[in-house]
C-alpha cells in the first residue's frame, strides 16, 4: 500500500504555537498540586494515604468527565467535540477550571478538606475537557503520522510548566523561592489560586479571541455506541462499588486495588474480544488499536505518576541512600531531576516537528538534551540545591539520546524501545540501593517522556469520524494514575518502598508488549506509522 508523503501536509505552526500555551499551564497546576499536598497534609493534619486523596480525585475527575462527556454525545446523538469544535472545546475547559480554581478559596477559607478535594475535582474536569479537545486537535494540525512529533513539542512546554512551576509557587506560596513549607498561610493559597483563576480566564480569551486557530470541526454523522457505553458504564459502577466498600468495611486497601486493577484490564479485554466478534454498537471501541491504546495510557500515566509520588518515601528510607535516611530538605533536587528528565525527552522528541535537515536533526538530537539538562540543573541552583550531586546523571542523558537515534522518530519502535529500557532500570533500581539505584529510578522520568504522544497517536490511528470519541475513552484512562500509585504505596507499606518499584518494572514491561500489539494490529490495517514517518524523511 503506498503511503501518503508526509510533507504533503505542512504544520499550521501559529496555531500550534497557541495550542502549546494550554499544555504549559497543565504543567504548572501539576507542579503547584505537588507543592499543595504537604500544604493539607500538615494543615489538616493528614495521614500519607489520606493526603494522596487529592491526586487520587485529581486523576479521577479525567475518567469521570471524559465519561461524562461521551455519554451525553450518546444521549443527544451527536458527538459534542466534533460538533462544537476542538477550539471551543478547550476554551470551555479552561473555564470550567477556572471555577474550580476559584474553588478553591472559599474550601482553604473553610478549612474543609472534603471541599478541597471537590475544587480539584472541578479543575480536573475542565482539565479532561481541554485534554481530549486537545490531544487530536495537536493531531490534525499536520500530518497524522508525525501527529506524535506536535504532541512531543507540545508535552515538552507542558514540562517546562512544571520545571518552572516549583519556582513560580514557591514565590506567591512562601515569598521567596525555597522558604520552608509550613510558612504556608490560607492567604497564600487565596492568592495563588486567584492568579491560576485569572491565567486560566486570560487563556481561555486569547484563544476565543485568535482569528488564526481553526475550529476543528468534524461533521462526521454521530453513530451511536450502546454497547461500549455500557462497557464503561459498568467498569465505572464497579470501581464506585469497590470504593464504597473500601470505605464502609476495614477490608485492607491492598486486596481492593488488586481488584481495581483485574477490574479495569478484564472489562477492556473482554469489551475488545466482544467488539472482534460483532463490531455494531462499539462505536470507536471496535478498533483494536484504540483498546491497546487505553490500556496502554492507563499503565502510562500510572508508571509516570507512582515513580514520583512515592519516590519521595523511598529516598527517606533508612539505609537505601543514607544511613538514616535522606533529609527532606534534600530530597527536592531528585524530584525535580526525574520530572526534569520528563522535559529533557520531550524536548528532544519535539525536534521532529522543525523542518531541520538529517544532519540539522541529528546535531540537535544530540545537543537539545544538554541544553533540556542545564535547565534543570540552572532551576536546582535557583533552589540553593547542590547541583554537583547531579552532573553523574549525564550518563543517562547519553543513553537516552542513543535509544532516541535508534527509535527514529518511528513511534511504535521508540515506544517499544524506551519501555525496554525502563524495564530494565527499574528492575536495577529494585535490586540496587545507593545512588545508583536513585538515579535508574530518575531515569524512568526518561523513558516516560515522550510515551504519551506514541501511544496516543497510535491509538487514534484510523479511527476517522469516531477520532473525538476515541481521544475521550484515551483521557478517561488517565484513572491509572489514581490506581496504581496507591497500589504500589500498598505494597510499600506491606513490604518495604524499596521492593515496591517493581510495580513501575511491570508497567514498563506491559507497554514493551502493548507497543509490539499496536504496531501489529495496525499494519494489518494498512496503518504503519513508524514506515510512513521513515519515508517521509
Amino acid at each position: 500500500m503506498n503511503q501518503p508523503d508526509a510533507s504533503k501536509i505542512k504544520t499550521n505552526g501559529s496555531a500550534l504555537a497557541s495550542l502549546a500555551l494550554v499544555f504549559f499551564f497543565w504543567g504548572f497546576i501539576a507542579a503547584s498540586n505537588s507543592i499543595f499536598i504537604p500544604f493539607c497534609k500538615s494543615h489538616f493534619h493528614l495521614s500519607q494515604f489520606e493526603s494522596q486523596l487529592i491526586g487520587s480525585s485529581f486523576y479521577g475527575a479525567y475518567f469521570i468527565g471524559s465519561l461524562l462527556l461521551y455519554l451525553i454525545s450518546s444521549m443527544v446523538g451527536y458527538d459534542i467535540l466534533n460538533k462544537i469544535g476542538y477550539k471551543k472545546g478547550i476554551i470551555y475547559g479552561l473555564l470550567i477550571s477556572v471555577v474550580g480554581a476559584l474553588a478553591i478559596i472559599p474550601s482553604a477559607n473553610a478549612n474543609s478538606f472534603p471541599a478541597i478535594l471537590v475544587s480539584f475535582f472541578v479543575v480536573a474536569l475542565g482539565f479532561s475537557l481541554q485534554q481530549t479537545a486537545a490531544q487530536p486537535f495537536a493531531i490534525a494540525l499536520g500530518d497524522p503520522a508525525t501527529g506524535s512529533h506536535r504532541l512531543n513539542l507540545t508535552g515538552g512546554v507542558n514540562s517546562f510548566g512544571t520545571t518552572l512551576g516549583p519556582i513560580i509557587v514557591s514565590f506567591f506560596l512562601f515569598g521567596s523561592v525555597g522558604t520552608a513549607i509550613e510558612n504556608v498561610t490560607v492567604t497564600n493559597i487565596n492568592n495563588l489560586y486567584l492568579i491560576v483563576a485569572g491565567v486560566f480566564l486570560a487563556v481561555a480569551l486569547f484563544f476565543a479571541l485568535s482569528k488564526k486557530l481553526p475550529d476543528g470541526k468534524n461533521e462526521a454523522k454521530f453513530e451511536a455506541s450502546k454497547n461500549a457505553s455500557k462497557s464503561l458504564m459498568i467498569l465505572t459502577g464497579l470501581i464506585i462499588a469497590i470504593i464504597i466498600v473500601g470505605q464502609l468495611t476495614n477490608i485492607e486497601k491492598l486486596p481492593l486495588l488488586i481488584v481495581t486493577l483485574f477490574v479495569v484490564f478484564f472489562t477492556l479485554f473482554y469489551s475488545n474480544n466482544k467488539a472482534i466478534k460483532n463490531n455494531e454498537g462499539w462505536g470507536a471501541m471496535k478498533y483494536p488499536q484504540l483498546v491497546y491504546g487505553m490500556i496502554g495510557i492507563f499503565i502510562y500515566v500510572g508508571t509516570e505518576v507512582t515513580i514520583d509520588n512515592n519516590f519521595g518515601a523511598l529516598l527517606k528510607t533508612p539505609g537505601y541512600l543514607t544511613q538514616i535516611g535522606l533529609d527532606e530538605s534534600k530530597i527536592s533536587k531528585f524530584v525535580s531531576l526525574y520530572w526534569g528528565s520528563l522535559m529533557i525527552g520531550r524536548w528532544t522528541g519535539a525536534i521532529g516537528v522543525f523542518n531541520l535537515s538529517n544532519m540539522g536533526k541529528k546535531i540537535a538530537t544530540i545537543v537539545v538534551p544538554f541544553i533540556a539538562f542545564g535547565v534543570v540543573l540552572f532551576v536546582n541552583h535557583l533552589y540553593g540545591n547542590d547541583i554537583m550531586e547531579l552532573l553523574p546523571y549525564t550518563i543517562c542523558i547519553v543513553i537516552a539520546i542513543a535509544a532516541f537515534f535508534y527509535g527514529q522518530e518511528k513511534p511504535a519502535k521508540t515506544l517499544l524501545t524506551l519501555a525496554v529500557l525502563g524495564t530494565i532500570s527499574m528492575i536495577i533500581g529494585t535490586t540496587l540501593s545507593g545512588i545508583v539505584s536513585v538515579y535508574a529510578i530518575i531515569f524512568g522520568g526518561l523513558c516516560c517522556s515522550i510515551m504519551w504522544p506514541c501511544i496516543f497517536s497510535l491509538g487514534v490511528a484510523g479511527l476517522g469520524k469516531y477520532t473525538s470519541q476515541g481521544s475521550a475513552f484515551l483521557i478517561m484512562m488517565i484513572l491509572g494514575g489514581a490506581v496504581i500509585p496507591p497500589f504500589q504505596g500498598a505494597l510499600g507499606d506491606a513490604f518495604g518502598m524499596h521492593p515496591s518499584y517493581i510495580v513501575a518494572a511491570c508497567c514498563f514491561a506491559a507497554l514493551a508488549f502493548l507497543a509490539i500489539k499496536l504496531k501489529s494490529v495496525l499494519k494489518a490495517q494498512g496503518l504503519d506509522f513508524d514506515s510512513q514517518v521513515a519515508s517521509g524523511h
